[in-house]
């Protein structure tokens, strides 16, 4: 059965819209997109070096009656990333929702952390977000909603090595309050999910490092990305058109 057939799509609380993820194609990402799709999006999405993953999203969501539209894009790259965004509206119409999902995670002590690692760490977690932000917004209706997906690191960094990581997610917690400013006048709401520990193949659960974090937190296991990407779905919907220029934490009581 079409799980997003015509005679129900009216029910969905992002029937009509179109959503933009940038590094949409696994982990956290991936979970934004078959959430949006679900809730009724047509989901265009970027990523950079795993194409099979990506096209086989595109094709389940497609298969579960939703729409999806993967595209070729290094989120540090501003031209190939208005390249992606003329690609999503020819094809579906005006952005409704962003989220700014793509990221690294380059960890080292600040004795020995690279100049390449720590551009590398800027351009993708902070550049890439005003980058895709600022391109999206001539394509974006009023209305429309703007995601970043932070961490929780912005707030907490209580392990060593995280120096740089830390400060490209807590630059996005002034990003967030000046561009919720600067965009009210259009009604485009724009926040930070910071999400905890979350098993990804970035972080995952089982692996050493990521059981040592469930000491340091209050529910002692990592976020499923549905989690996360439940989270997403809120402030792209309907119910969230009074929050703006917040940063929402979805940590497990990590920073408790």
């Amino acid at each position: 059965m079409n799980t997003l057939s015509s005679s129900t799509s009216t029910a969905l609380p992002l029937a009509g819209k179109t959503a933009f993820v940038t590094g949409g194609s696994r982990g956290i990402g991936a979970a934004i997109v078959r959430r949006l799709a679900r809730d009724g999006a047509a989901v265009a999405f970027t990523y950079r070096g795993s194409p099979e993953q990506a096209q086989a999203l595109a094709k389940a969501v497609d298969a579960e009656g939703g729409r999806a539209l993967a595209l070729a894009a290094d989120a540090a790259d501003p031209a190939a990333v208005r390249r992606a965004l003329a690609m999503a509206t020819d094809a579906h119409g005006p952005i409704d929702i962003l989220v700014n999902n793509a990221g690294v995670l380059l960890l080292g002590s600040v004795e020995t952390f690279t100049l390449e690692d720590f551009d590398r760490t800027w351009d993708v977690n902070v550049r890439a977000v005003f980058v895709a932000s600022q391109a999206a917004l001539p394509r974006m209706n009023d209305g429309g909603r703007i995601v970043n997906i932070g961490s929780v690191n912005g707030d907490r960094m209580p392990f060593p090595g995280g120096a740089a990581y830390a400060m490209s997610k807590s630059a996005l917690q002034g990003l967030v309050r000046g561009m919720a400013r600067d965009l009210g006048p259009r009604r485009i709401t724009v926040n930070n999910v910071q999400p905890g520990p979350t098993d990804t193949d970035m972080n995952p659960e089982k692996a050493d490092f990521g059981k040592s974090l469930h000491d340091l937190m209050a529910l002692q296991r990592h976020a499923h990305p549905d989690e996360i990407a439940g989270m997403v779905a809120y402030l792209a919907g309907p119910d969230a058109g009074f929050v703006t220029g917040a940063n929402l934490t979805i940590d497990g009581g990590f920073g408790a």
